[in-house]
């Protein structure tokens, strides 16, 4: 394989020469493997591999940006001649531009999210096997909609005309699926998965299995309780989606339109004193760690929330520009795409109260395991969306509940939580379990 590195420093060397004033390469090597199952009988095994580069061209205040997924010399000669030509046709963009000398980073810390180790086939159709037989095998289950496993690496290249230049590998390793259950009064289905960056921090797919199937024969023979306001409790797989509504809501983009109902919150409190929410690209084996954002920045460690306050935005360079402030590492591109702000691996902070003490004073309310539906407007808060989940009776869970839709605002929602010590890393953005004092809960 061509050295990628050379790639990048020749395709910015002629870009330079046919006029550019700044540029900008990405090129992203992505090898991976996925295989399918249902009922035991294989629905796909699928090696792929995809290469793709990107140019990012400024020109004045002018920028463009092609890619391409054929690196030959007459492509590349093509991709810049796009380029250039698309940049000088195009609007003054006085927002754009690459990151300065004193702004790049010459550090990649080792964050070990890096499997040199690849997963056989076999590897990965007996984790399927292991975790579809392992569901159907609980009492109550009567089909499955399927299991996968699957394997993927990636590997990043990027380059810059203010001599930028570094690369990092990263591996997901994935398997999961879904079962159905059935009963008189109709079928319920739910899922389970593990993910990781090494093969060795997988969990078992039995008993990953088991718990997909304990979890839908659960859900069987729900109610639908009367309208009412009460406290709702949000499971970790769930209550993850509010923080991702506050990630949204701090986004330098929506904050630099003015679309964003947080958008006059910076150094005021968000949330009570014991909340605290940290963005950490470096975490050991984290599922979004990264050494650096897409404009060659620093990524580093933030406590975004801290005890309650607004301490940040999310920025990249461009949205810093139109706030008159400074990037925050947080820029996140494909080839083919401009910079965007995006968090890393996100969290809020685990709390001292395990979860029976954060249900215990709960005389009637919500435990939420599932959402349906995307009702929320990021402009005002207001929040309003379908959920499925189990009815909350002196303090402990009892009988299933669906047909529901809870909501308030998210202003409201973020300003009475709290939170429970039960975090655990599993996705991008994680938190524990979550409790909101007050919501409108629909039903009957």
């Amino acid at each position: 394989m061509t050295n990628r590195s050379d790639i990048l420093l020749d395709l910015i060397k002629e870009t330079k020469k046919h006029g550019a004033d700044h540029v900008d390469t990405l090129l992203i090597d992505t090898t991976a493997l996925n295989y399918s199952q249902r009922l035991g009988q294989q629905e796909q095994l699928e090696r792929s591999e995809s290469n793709e580069i990107g140019l990012r061209v400024f020109i004045g205040k002018k920028q463009s940006i092609v890619s391409s997924t054929d690196f030959s010399s007459s492509s590349l000669k093509n991709l810049i001649d796009r380029a250039i030509s698309m940049a000088k046709s195009v609007p003054d963009d006085p927002f754009s531009r690459i990151a300065n000398l004193d702004e790049i980073t010459s550090s990649v810390p080792d964050l070990q999210i890096y499997d040199p180790d690849e997963p056989s086939i076999e590897d990965l159709i007996q984790k399927a096997n292991e975790f579809e037989n392992a569901a159907r095998s609980v009492p109550g289950i009567t089909n499955s909609e399927g299991a996968n496993a699957a394997w993927q690496k990636t590997e990043i290249y990027q380059a810059t005309s203010n001599n930028f230049m570094n690369s990092y590998k990263t591996t997901r390793h994935y398997f999961g699926g879904s079962v159905i259950a059935q009963s008189d009064q109709g079928m319920e289905r739910d899922y389970e998965f593990s993910s990781a960056i090494y093969a060795k921090d997988l969990a078992n797919p039995s008993l990953i299995g088991q718990l997909a199937g304990e979890k839908t024969v659960k859900r069987l023979n729900p109610k639908k309780p009367q309208t009412t306001k009460l406290p709702v409790v949000f499971h970790p797989r769930e209550g993850r989606q509010l923080l991702g509504h506050f990630a949204s809501a701090i986004n330098g983009a929506a904050i630099s339109l003015g679309t964003s109902f947080l958008k006059d919150k910076m150094g005021q409190s968000v949330f009570p004193k014991t909340i605290t929410i940290i963005d950490d690209p470096h975490r050991i084996k984290g599922l979004r760690s990264v050494p650096f954002d897409s404009e060659g920045i620093a990524a580093k460690k933030t406590s975004i929330i801290d005890q309650g306050i607004l301490t940040t935005w999310l920025l990249d360079l461009n949205t810093a520009q139109k706030l008159n402030l400074k990037s925050t590492g947080h820029a996140k591109r494909g080839p083919s795409s401009l910079p965007h702000p995006s968090a890393s691996n996100l969290y809020i902070a685990p709390d001292t109260l395990s979860v029976t003490d954060l249900l215990k004073d709960i005389k009637e309310g919500l435990y939420v395991t599932d959402l349906i539906g995307h009702g929320i407007n990021l402009v005002t808060g207001d929040y309003s969306i379908g959920a499925v989940g189990f009815w909350i009776k002196d303090g402990i869970i009892t009988y299933p509940v669906s047909e529901l839709t809870i909501a308030s605002n998210l202003k409201d929602m973020f300003a009475n939580l709290t939170v429970a010590n039960d975090l655990e890393f599993q996705y991008g953005i994680d938190v524990p379990t979550l409790r909101i004092e007050s919501m409108t809960i629909a039903g009957q």
